[in-house]
């Protein structure tokens, strides 16, 4: 109960301005959940795909690799679907790859989004708690320039300590959200090194000497 007390305590002394930082919290914390689970779900699909994919493609089986792929709406999936598209009319490995940069290019928005966003509102969150604490500092000093000489050093102080509230709590919303984009950064990247590499090692297999070559019925 002491700790719930102390807590509300601390909120309502910190003024006005810690409800703007509540609400970036919810906002930032519910796009970190949010992409948390979206990037973790994306690379456990991917990899499960790939795995299907993948002995299809060396065994020349590109019509059937391409219906299965073109059946998913995962990056892989997409990415596979152009290359394998783009083998039945090019005739050089760049016309491929260049087919498979083009869906990566689009693919990237959708694995990116909303995480830039956390960044932001760490930002955010420590600027309020500094406004908070320099508007509640100006009320401190105001109202200290009218009061008795005696008791000017006490209400100073208290005054202080209140508006310091207010950057305090900005500092606690900033730091878990810059560790949730720094997390989620990481994700993000690991998800795109693998699709770069998948599509390397897709090339490899229908361009290398003594390669699988179609086979028109995908049997």
């Amino acid at each position: 109960m002491d700790v719930y007390t102390t807590i509300v305590g601390f909120f309502q002394q910190g003024g006005v301005f810690m409800y703007p930082i509540v609400v970036v919290l919810v906002l930032g914390a519910a796009i970190a959940i949010e992409r948390y689970v979206y990037l973790s779900a994306t690379g456990a699909s991917n990899r499960k795909l790939w795995l299907q994919l993948m002995p299809m493609v060396k065994a020349g089986k590109y019509t059937e690799a391409m219906t299965v792929a073109g059946r998913s709406k995962l990056a892989i999936g997409n990415i596979l679907s152009y290359g394998l598209a783009r083998l039945g009319t090019a005739r050089r490995r760049d016309d491929v790859e260049k087919a498979m940069e083009e869906s990566l290019l689009e693919t990237l928005p959708r694995i990116e989004k909303r995480t830039h966003y956390l960044a932001t509102f760490a930002n955010i969150a420590t600027l309020l708690g500094l406004l908070g604490t320099i508007i509640g500092l100006i009320r401190a000093f105001t109202a200290v320039a009218a009061a008795n000489p005696a008791e000017k050093a006490d209400m100073l102080s208290a005054s202080i300590s209140v508006a310091m509230n207010t950057t305090a709590f900005g500092l606690m919303v900033a730091i878990p959200l810059l560790l949730a984009h720094t997390v989620l950064m990481s994700k993000t990247t690991e998800i795109v090194d693998s699709l770069e590499m998948a599509a390397v090692k897709f090339l490899n297999a229908v361009t290398e000497p003594g390669g699988a070559q179609p086979k028109a019925t995908g049997a």
